[in-house]
């Protein structure tokens, strides 16, 4: 299947179904001499994992990550990085009922017609189990980023209509509770909304903010490689996300040209921002300040309510989805938000090298 790779010069090749016998992923184009132990990826990894609450899917892996190539005692090698992640607990038999219908909201219908066949058990290459293999290149990327002093991290920005309070914002508490909110009063109404919901057999969407810290001015490039249209790229390509913004986002078509401009000051001997409704990226090229991106996360579509849809026999049939699903995406895909933000800046950072030719001049006399 085509378009299973990401990236340019960092390029990232995910492979595997949700009931294969793993997932997995290939990292070409990681510099030599990052250091990288499986502890590191595994980190990431424990965030996306399910079974955590009764909010997410209780379906149990550990997923554990195991390293098979491209790393030499504690240290990248410049080669190829292998990473594969095994299947424990699939069962496959709660899909077989779907094979002869298309689930509503899934890609069972798109599949059957582009390719005249599909992996139904849990979606195949099309479940939200293929992002283990984003997750742990992710692991990588924000290795390399945590060297250059860079910081990606995201958050729930809201679930179910109920959004934080920036006025009570704490990083601390989005690991205190089940649904990645750094507010717990918002945390605790969202426990009430998800109660509600899980007992009338529903789901619910949601928007995951994503924050970037001390990403240097002009990386990305002025016309089709865009650094905001990389990251939306990278960002739409997880699976439940309906929704892309940058900075200020839709709201600025409500907004005045007076109201919409950054205005540069000095500090500190420096050109910087006094306000940030770019979202820290002008012409396609970082601008120097924090980037800040938002996911629209759509309401799981596996749900047990009944709903109506067709059968291969093109009949039209009522159907309750039954199994171990999420009843919201939004916690898990938190991580994968952070891990496709970060792929993309490393291999927009690793493009941006060869842009000026006084610091590539620079490079090679040095390395003289």
């Amino acid at each position: 299947m085509s378009g299973s790779t990401y990236g340019k010069l960092f390029r990232v090749s995910t492979w595997g179904e949700s009931h294969g016998k793993a997932l997995g992923v290939v990292i070409d184009g990681c510099p030599a001499g990052v250091e990288l132990c499986e502890a590191d990826i595994q980190v990431l990894l424990d965030r996306r994992k399910p079974g955590q609450s009764r909010y997410v899917t209780q379906r149990k892996e550990s997923d554990s990550v195991e390293i098979l190539s491209g790393v030499f005692e504690g240290k990248t090698t410049g080669t190829p990085i292998s990473l594969i992640v095994k299947n424990e607990s699939q069962r496959s038999a709660d899909y077989s009922e779907i094979a002869s219908y298309y689930r509503p909201g899934h890609a069972d219908y798109t599949f059957d017609e582009k390719y005249g066949f599909r992996d139904y058990r849990g979606g195949g290459r099309s479940s939200g189990r293929e992002t283990i293999g984003r997750v742990a290149a992710g692991a990588v990327a924000l290795k390399i980023l945590d060297m250059l002093n860079i910081k990606v991290y995201a958050y729930a920005a809201a679930i179910g209509g109920i959004e934080y309070d920036r006025e009570r914002f704490s990083m601390e508490e989005r690991d205190n509770n089940p649904f990645a909110m750094p507010d717990a009063v918002a945390a605790e109404e969202i426990r009430k909304y998800a109660d509600e919901k899980l007992s009338e057999c529903n789901s619910m969407g949601g928007i995951i903010e994503c924050v970037v810290k001390n990403m240097p001015a002009g990386i990305g490039e002025p016309v089709f490689e865009k650094l905001d249209a990389n990251l939306a790229k990278a960002i739409m390509s997880i699976g439940a996300v309906k929704g892309f913004e940058i900075g200020d986002g839709f709201k600025v078509a409500a907004s005045t040209g007076l109201e919409n401009n950054d205005a540069f000051r000095m500090k500190d001997g420096k050109v910087v921002k006094a306000t940030n409704h770019a979202g820290g990226i002008l012409g396609g090229m970082s601008d120097g300040s924090d980037i800040i991106l938002r996911a629209a996360v759509k309401p799981t579509p596996s749900i047990a309510s009944i709903q109506q849809t067709v059968n291969k026999k093109g009949e039209e049939i009522d159907i309750s989805i039954h199994g171990r699903h999420d009843p919201m995406i939004v916690p898990r895909a938190v991580v994968v938000v952070e891990a496709m933000t970060a792929i993309t800046l490393v291999d927009m950072l690793f493009m941006g090298m060869t842009s000026r030719i006084d610091r590539i001049v620079e490079y090679y006399k040095n390395g003289d």
